[in-house]
């Protein structure tokens, strides 16, 4: 099982100051899959992924990526290279250069300050450029500021950011938070999108934007695993409407 998998987590169990944050937490990903990661506050959900960013080593179990890579036994700067991309809940962009600029900035190159300051983009990376702005709907907000942006355009914005580096895994956090509802339902659809070349994992509260997602949902509480199914399956598990849905 875990030679087949992109992201294999087994028996991960964190504390903090005796506070069990995670506890024999096991979760698969599978290549080219989405997964929804829900459950209440507290229940691990912020810890697991600074588990598999290596921004937390975990105090025993077990962390694959990619069948053999041992992720506890590496740093964030070599997790992020090899392939895991993580978008936090606040975006984070560069409010004064235009949403090009977002891009051309993020493209994964050897980039000292001075290779970037004399990078010529080579005719392939334009077009990745332009491909990574239809695919975050910006195509025309190319040549604006990203301060200007909407909460949601931002969001999108440094979505592509991560996408410009390539990864085989993304990890986002709360990517509905603070949307209209239209952004939210083009949230689902670009992440739907993205899903299409690369495996997603999405930390979220709104069940309508989970259920739009139409994905698999592993339900955490207590730094476990309580449930795991469909949006339906999960929704009717007495003891997640007790723990989680029915506050």
């Amino acid at each position: 099982m875990r030679q087949s998998s992109l992201l294999y987590l087994d028996g991960v169990s964190v504390s903090f100051d005796g506070f069990r944050a995670l506890n024999s937490l096991s979760l698969v990903i599978e290549p080219g899959e989405m997964r929804a990661i829900i459950g209440p506050n507290g229940a691990g959900k912020t810890t697991m992924m600074d588990v598999i960013t290596g921004k937390t080593r975990p105090d025993s179990g077990e962390v694959f990526f990619g069948g053999d890579t041992d992720l506890t036994r590496m740093d964030e700067a070599a997790i992020a290279e090899l392939g895991i991309g993580r978008k936090f809940q606040k975006p984070t962009v560069f409010e004064s250069h235009t949403v090009w600029d977002n891009l051309e900035l993020a493209l994964k190159a050897p980039r000292g300050p001075f290779s970037t300051l004399f990078h010529v983009l080579r005719p392939a990376e334009r077009a990745r450029i332009e491909d990574l702005l239809e695919l975050i709907r910006l195509g025309s907000r190319r040549d604006d500021l990203a301060a200007n942006l909407s909460h949601g355009q931002k969001q999108w914005l440094e979505i592509g950011m991560l996408l410009a580096q390539e990864p085989q895994l993304l990890l986002v956090d709360e990517p509905a938070a603070g949307m209209t509802d239209a952004e939210t339902a083009e949230t689902a659809d670009l992440l739907r999108d993205i899903n299409k070349t690369r495996s997603v994992v999405v930390v979220e509260h709104d069940m309508t934007f989970i259920r739009a997602l139409g994905v698999k949902v592993t339900v955490l509480h207590e730094g476990s695993v309580l449930a795991e199914g469909s949006i339906d399956h999960v929704s009717s598990d007495e003891r997640v409407v007790e723990v989680y849905l029915g506050r």
